[in-house]
């Protein structure tokens, strides 16, 4: 994750071993097959790398639309902190799943463990 995510995540109880900093994980998106993002939107917004008129370009974000499915989980489709739209919730390989971070996630399993 990118440093300040580190913050975040272990105020949500995440134990650190199972975060990944950011250029360990990054070149692994080109060969995952569904990538689940909860609530991030800042922190894999393409247009950081492919928008040079953006606010968020240069900022390192995870490359999350490298992925070959993308679930994003968020209550809407709103902006994040920086206020800028994010591309990624228009990819033809993203999907929205619009709901509470959590509660959304506990339906993927108990669906996954019923296949």
């Amino acid at each position: 994750m990118p440093g300040h995510m580190n913050v975040l995540l272990a105020e949500a109880g995440v134990p650190y071993d199972l975060i990944y900093d950011m250029e360990d994980i990054n070149a692994d998106f080109q060969n995952t097959t569904v990538t689940l993002v909860i609530g991030a939107n800042d922190v894999v917004n393409p247009a950081a790398k492919n928008d040079p008129s953006s606010p968020l370009f240069g900022m390192p974000i995870l490359n999350a639309e490298q992925s070959d499915n993308v679930i994003v989980i968020k209550r809407g489709r709103g902006t994040g902190f920086s206020g800028v739209e994010n591309p990624l919730f228009l990819l033809d390989n993203t999907r929205m799943l619009f709901g509470d971070g959590q509660k959304a996630v506990n339906e993927l399993i108990v669906a996954v463990k019923e296949l």
